[in-house]
């Protein structure tokens, strides 16, 4: 699918010119960090929805699914641009936070690590053509080896899990509200997540209803809140998002 290329091309001047010190192909990278994010706190909604056993922590199988999600619903160029695009996301993570220690008690895995990972497993799902992107992205010739595999095991887990939902076809199970109140960030956060969301209802649907919004946090943050079955994408995280992108 072009859905990346031609969400950008439509929203076009969406963040307008206070918010004009972002270099071009910012809305681009904007973007799929976005809908990566989306795709990994999806995996916790399918995680809760579907009663979903998981062996290990529930943060990195959420992790597979947005890579899983990358590969799986975007043509192979605007899979490629989509995958730099996140793991400079995943990167400046790691040097935004550099100068502390790891906070190894937490649910998420160390950022550098989640960038590894991210990098294998798409260059994993198609190591022929994807060869370049491990080498831009500096993946080590011994991580390299395990990729395939890796990807391969996320695939058999995942897949038939979001073929399930393929299965079940299109539907309205997934509601999209936004505060209307939120900044420029926030508006082009809602149009992204907008879009996705009618793209998904055209194609899937869910046993239960799920409801995705943007809203002011105070935080740059995203998370699923299991109790009310709603993915919060706080409208602070797009320009948490593009103080992190590489200039």
């Amino acid at each position: 699918m072009k859905r990346l290329l031609a969400l950008v091309l439509a929203l076009g001047l969406a963040i307008p010119a206070q918010a004009a010190r972002l270099r071009d192909g910012s809305h681009e990278y904007l973007a799929a960090n976005l809908l990566a994010i989306f795709y990994h706190e999806f995996g916790h909604a399918l995680i809760d929805i579907l009663k979903l056993p998981i062996f290990g922590q529930e943060e990195d199988a959420a992790d597979v699914l947005s890579v899983f999600m990358i590969d799986a619903l975007f043509d192979g160029e605007t899979a490629v641009d989509m995958a730099y695009h996140t793991a400079y996301g995943f990167l400046g993570e790691a040097k935004n936070s550099s100068g502390d220690e790891p906070a190894y008690w937490d649910v998420h895995g160390p950022d550098l690590q989640r960038y590894y990972t991210f990098v294998c497993l798409f260059y994993g799902a198609d190591p022929d053509n994807r060869r370049r992107v491990a080498e831009d992205l500096e993946l080590p010739d011994a991580r390299r080896m395990t990729c395939v595999d890796e990807y391969e095991k996320a695939a058999e887990s995942w897949g038939p899990v979001v073929t399930s939902l393929y299965d079940n076809g299109p539907g309205r199970s997934i509601r999209f509200l936004t505060d209307h109140h939120v900044d420029e960030y926030g508006r082009f956060t809602a149009k992204v997540l907008q879009e996705e969301v009618d793209a998904m209802n055209t194609k899937l649907s869910l046993p239960k209803r799920m409801l995705v919004r943007v809203e002011e946090c105070g935080t740059a943050n995203a998370f699923y809140d299991a109790k009310t079955r709603e993915i919060i994408i706080c409208a602070e995280f797009a320009r948490y998002l593009a103080d992190l992108e590489p200039r």
